[in-house]
């Protein structure tokens, strides 16, 4: 799951972002609204994480924007003031839920998995392609022979590609999405990922994971050529 962490607060937005890279989700984190509100609008996100007071704006303005555009993805405000007007405020705006800092990691992961679970009505928590499984929030895949045991990695990577099922994603497509890195055309950390998923894989007859040369990888329904 991909979570924006808007924050000014560089020490707290590291703990933040480093808690929930350690359980599996990707994270992009801004420190103004202004950028915080174009990266919500330009890409889909499972939750937000917003501190009210930003350098720029008011953290407000970031959830009135998202609720004008339609986009219902689940916005939890942060905030070091046990301020009732600015909390009611904040929900009014069209936040889902409010954390006061500073907050535990397993509080932040527990919050944060409730508000997806509750997110909106565009939300699958459950993706199932062939006689491969996948609970987003559970962060299990199954496959006909059982569980599979995937890293973190593994799991954003297998994930990313079953959300586009039969498009190909390029490797700096999967290295920003599940390593938040910029292109490297001197690293085969994509390909070794990719070729460790195909062996935890064997077994499960459809989807495959299919490289499409020069370009990327695709994960496909469609019978291979050899078969």
């Amino acid at each position: 799951m991909r979570v924006l962490i808007i924050e000014d607060d560089r020490m707290l937005s590291r703990l933040v972002e480093r808690t929930l890279g350690e359980a599996g989700y990707v994270v992009d984190v801004t420190p103004s609204a202004d950028e915080g509100r174009d990266r919500a609008l330009a890409h889909e996100y499972d939750a937000v994480l917003l501190d009210l007071e930003l350098p720029d704006r008011s953290g407000l303005e970031v959830v009135r924007a998202m609720r004008r555009e339609g986009r219902d993805t689940p916005v939890l405000i942060m905030t070091g003031r046990d301020d009732d007007q600015d909390i009611v405020r904040g929900l009014d705006a069209g936040a889902d839920d409010y954390l006061l800092k500073p907050v535990s990691p397993d509080v932040l992961k527990a919050r944060l998995r409730a508000a997806v679970r509750r997110g909106g009505a565009s939300r699958t928590d459950q993706l199932q392609i062939g006689d491969l499984t996948m609970n987003r929030l559970a962060r299990t895949v199954r496959g006909p022979q059982g569980e599979l045991s995937l890293t973190p990695k593994e799991f954003a990577m297998l994930e990313h590609l079953m959300l586009r099922v039969e498009e190909v994603s390029s490797r700096s497509e999967l290295l920003e999405h599940v390593w938040n890195m910029k292109f490297d055309p001197g690293s085969n950390v994509v390909d070794a990922h990719v070729a460790r998923l195909r062996q935890k894989l064997r077994g499960v007859t459809r989807p495959e994971i299919r490289t499409a040369r020069g370009v990327g990888f695709v994960l496909t329904m469609k019978d291979s050529p050899d078969r």
